[in-house]
């Protein structure tokens, strides 16, 4: 691969002195052209995670002149609305939008196993003694509760489900762990794990206890710390039980129109309750999507998955933006890793595609990322990076920057253990530094 570098933490460290008033790395460094990007200004993420690993060939780096062996029948891949730039045949609606978020091609990092390739993206960090916590537990840290956000909802949301791959909290501890939903919230009546009143009991006798526990409170909590932290906990419960946060996750108050608007199905459905999410001000929503782990009868599952995403996500960037929220919301969507090029036609397979971790690609919108560019590019068949790779840490810390987090800071650790917010500012990892093309 071109273009890698392997940085030495003290020169690393020496050349990024002074960058606190939010003068971003990368470029000093080299590994980009163009201006220094500036702390930016991001307030939200809402995350895409194809779970299992999507194809790059199948989505947004086609290979149409590989032959068949590689493509199977997606042949015909679609211009977008950027002249030059190119995207899956089954991607009609994104293709119709693509100045409006960028490609990430160089993305790699080598691994094939779900959990470590999980973990690498989830954190930038590589698998060691200690757990570090997700992307999510990170800007629920540095911009939840007690931060920027002051709202009832959690600051990190999950829908419908947890990853389960690792401890997303990691070493920060459950405070940080995603609230999930649950449920499906394309479902005639979706409930949501927590935001219904418990063993049945109807809302105005929830409130009538709420009531006299105020009044006992009065007498317990005066003085005493523990109990006043608790009871702030509580009311947060209640809030959200009876308050009109409660409202958000019922999506049968929205028009049928906007709904199909989005596609009647879990992941769209997931969108729009995303989009609700960034409107309430909450920093971070995962939408964990399985079904893109692919070994066998891989395009009969893409001939299903691929027009939903397309629906899904092109209504939620294009929605964002009509909100006035595409410049403040960073839409991320890629998986852990991509799947093999080449497609196994020969049995027990049957035209499915294994998990690869020598070259995948992600889509980056919003959030101060600028549209219409792809970054990194793969060879003739998209096995190996060309030039320009990304590696997890990169993508994370170029998200971190948008965010106004310090790439290079530390996370308070529960012993004392010095702990960065990602491992460009603690030791020798390969880079291709942040990603100033689109900053």
């Amino acid at each position: 691969m071109k273009n890698i570098r392997l940085i030495d933490r003290r020169n690393f460290i020496k050349s990024v002195a002074g960058t606190a008033a939010g003068v971003a790395f990368g470029s000093q460094l080299g590994f980009a052209s163009g201006p220094k990007p500036v702390m930016g200004k991001a307030k939200s993420v809402i995350q895409v995670w194809m779970w299992g690993g999507p194809s790059h060939l199948d989505t947004f780096d086609p290979k149409p002149g590989a032959g068949v062996d590689y493509t199977g029948p997606y042949r015909k891949p679609i211009e977008t609305n950027v002249k030059g730039v190119y995207i899956g045949q089954k991607l009609p609606m994104l293709a119709k939008i693509a100045d409006k978020y960028a490609i990430l091609r160089g993305m790699t990092h080598g691994v094939f196993a779900h959990e470590t390739a999980t973990y690498l993206v989830q954190t930038g960090m590589q698998p060691g003694e200690m757990v570090y916590p997700s992307l999510g537990a990170v800007v629920a840290l540095k911009k939840g509760f007690g931060q920027e956000y002051k709202g009832v909802l959690p600051p990190y949301i999950c829908l419908t489900q947890p990853q389960g791959r690792f401890s997303e909290a990691g070493f920060l501890g459950p405070k940080y762990k995603p609230f999930s939903t649950g449920g499906d919230p394309n479902a005639g009546k979706f409930i949501v794990q927590g935001i219904v009143a418990p063993g049945g009991i109807d809302d105005k006798r929830l409130a009538g206890r709420r009531g006299l526990l105020d009044k006992l409170d009065r007498y317990d909590a005066a003085g005493n710390s523990t109990l006043v932290q608790a009871d702030d906990f509580q009311e947060k419960a209640y809030d959200l039980i009876l308050g009109d946060s409660k409202k958000i996750f019922d999506l049968n108050l929205e028009s049928d129109e906007l709904r199909q608007k989005y596609g009647r199905n879990r992941f769209g459905q997931s969108c729009l309750l995303a989009r609700k999410l960034v409107q309430q001000g909450v920093p971070f929503i995962t939408i964990n999507w399985k079904g893109w782990d692919t070994h066998k009868k891989h395009f009969e599952s893409m001939d299903k998955q691929l027009p939903q995403l397309d629906q899904g996500l092109a209504t939620l960037i294009s929605e964002l933006s009509e909100y006035g929220l595409l410049d403040s919301t960073i839409v991320l969507c890629g998986g852990e890793f991509g799947r093999s090029p080449k497609v196994h036609m020969d049995p027990p397979w049957n035209g499915g595609r294994q998990h690869y971790g020598h070259a995948f690609s992600w889509l980056v919108a919003g959030g101060g990322f600028k549209g219409g560019q792809v970054v990194g590019e793969t060879d003739q068949r998209g096995e190996y990076i060309r030039n320009r790779p990304i590696y997890p840490w990169d993508l994370n810390a170029s998200i971190y920057q948008q965010l106004g987090i310090d790439p290079l800071g530390q996370l308070p650790h529960p012993h004392g253990c010095v702990a960065y917010v990602t491992p460009l500012a603690s030791g020798a990892v390969q880079s291709g530094g942040l990603l100033t093309e689109i900053m």
